[in-house]
């Protein structure tokens, strides 16, 4: 193929058209937006933790009769809930996940709902010291409501 300019700009257009259809790039941070409560100081430390961990975070302050139906419509039970609801390239992310495991399930990509650390374990992001943390699992949920483990952290 002859280099023209016709071929020069064709060729310039397509490298940018990943850009302009808003995909992102490899080593572009993800992107949570949080929903929570505006009264829970502990969702806003582990919105914190996100963001430490290289996490481009948004938060939307909610009540939580109106946050509870954002989980249910989600697919989040009682059983899995916890205090805060994120969402991340498609996948929900319920409580006190650690940002390792956001980062593992963005990498695997699995066919889920996304993750939960149900309740609110001490230790877990945003929960204290994890070198004081309680025994936790991280939960993957699938998209028929299916349950299995994810990751899981040993007390300290």
């Amino acid at each position: 193929m002859t280099l023209t300019r016709r071929n020069l700009l064709i060729a310039t257009a397509l490298a940018c058209l990943p850009a302009s259809l808003g995909v992102a790039r490899a080593d572009a941070p993800a992107r949570l937006h949080v929903l929570k409560d505006p009264a829970c100081g502990c969702c806003g430390d582990w919105v914190e933790a996100m963001r430490a961990a290289g996490f481009e975070v948004s938060v939307e302050d909610m009540p939580n009769d109106a946050l509870a139906r954002v989980k249910a419509g989600a697919g989040i039970t009682p059983a899995l809930a916890s205090c805060h609801t994120a969402r991340v390239e498609g996948y929900v992310i319920e409580g006190h996940v650690p940002p390792a495991d956001v980062r593992r399930l963005l990498a695997e990509r699995p066919a889920a709902i996304g993750l939960s650390v149900p309740g609110m374990p001490y230790g877990a992001p945003g929960m204290g010291p994890e070198s004081e943390r309680e025994a936790y699992d991280v939960i993957l949920i699938g998209r028929d409501g299916s349950t299995g483990l994810f990751a899981s952290y040993a007390a300290a």
